[in-house]
Formats: C-alpha cells, structure tokens, sequence
C-alpha cells in the first residue's frame, strides 16, 4: 500500500470483528514499533503483547471505561500494552557522550521517555492499516496502572502510557470514518508559516 494511502486510512477503530489476524502480520506490526525514533538512541520503550485469549481477557478489567463504551474492541485478536522507561533516559544521558551525571529529571523540557513510546505506537498503528487492518491506541486509567503492571509482572519501572487493539474491522464503519473526516481541521486552521498566525503557503 502506498504510504500517502495508509495515511489516508489511519483512524482509530473501536469495532472489530471476530476472527484472527493475519499469518505473520502481528510480529511485522510490533516490529515496526522498534524503528520509532528515540531521544539518544535510549529506546526506552516496552511492549506487553496480549494475542491469547485468556490473556485478553484479563486484561480488559484494567480498562473497562473503553470495554463498556465499545464493546466491540473486546473482539480485537491483538491488545498491546504500551510502556516507557524512564529510567532508561536518565542512564543514557549520565554517559560519557552525553554527561549529563547528576540523572536530574529537571533536565528535560518534556518526558521524551513517553513521546518516544508515543512515536512507536503511531507506527504500530500505520504497519497495522499497511496490513489491511484495524487499530485503536486508548489510556489506561491512573488508577489501574498499577494493577496492570502487578497482574502481568511488569518491571516497576516501566509505566504504561495506554494500549493498542489491532484486528479486522467490522463493518459499516466507513459511514463513521466520513463523519470524522469532515471534522478534520483544515491545514491552515493547524500549520503557522514563518510566525504564529500567518497563513499563506511558504514561498517555492
């Protein structure tokens, strides 16, 4: 699929029918999670892949604000739970290419540990539409995290950012998909050229 095509379809889908996912196509999703970009070449990101059933099926406790909402996300073949490592971050940035020695969190203008694995996710999602699938990233509740990481033995220090359901799309959802491409804000609506508030297209 060309990429402006996946573009196109990305959109998160919160309905999926029950049925497997392709032979091989999970592996090639979460590995395209691993060549997101990372701050220092920490990669300070973990992925908790829940593809059986009864793993699923415990999981969905920990998010039951999305499973009430939109039942049909508990069909999704493929949850992956998200994580960052902050951690990782600090000890990168103590070493000798870097020196920042003293580990102080106050040194970074924005938790990039989180951005990062943010970025994996965005790739997850698009290798999912590049497989003809479906996706959704959602949070987890503030409150469950720590239920989550004590139920499936998550190292204390890996939080979790939210979660990734991939599978078949049910249909009838490109009636909605229309709906929310005509609340899309337009690009100069979003993108400020030169100065903040200046509209017109970048010369050339």
């Amino acid at each position: 699929m060309e990429f402006a095509e996946v573009l196109r379809r990305r959109r998160m889908v919160r309905d999926y029918e029950d049925r497997p996912l392709p032979e091989g196509a999970a592996e090639r999703i979460l590995a395209a999670a691993l060549r997101a970009p990372s701050a220092g070449f920490s990669q300070g990101f973990g992925f908790l892949a829940l593809a059986e059933p009864a793993d699923r099926e415990r999981f969905w406790p920990f998010a039951r604000h999305q499973a009430d909402a939109a039942p049909g996300m508990r069909r999704a073949p493929l949850v992956v739970v998200a994580l960052s490592n902050k951690a990782a971050y600090l000890e990168r940035y103590a070493e000798a290419d870097k020196g920042w020695v003293d580990r102080d969190e106050a040194r970074w203008p924005v938790p990039y540990w989180d951005i990062d694995t943010g970025m994996a996710v965005v790739l997850m999602l698009l290798a999912a539409v590049d497989e003809g699938l479906g996706a959704c990233f959602f949070g987890i509740e503030p409150d469950q995290i720590a239920p989550l990481r004590g139920a499936f033995g998550i190292p204390g220090d890996y939080v979790s950012i939210g979660a990734v359901t991939v599978g078949h799309r049910a249909r009838g959802l490109a009636a909605q998909g229309a709906r929310f491409e005509a609340r899309r804000r337009a690009q100069d609506d979003v993108v400020h050229r030169g100065r903040w508030g200046a509209r017109a297209p970048a010369a050339g």
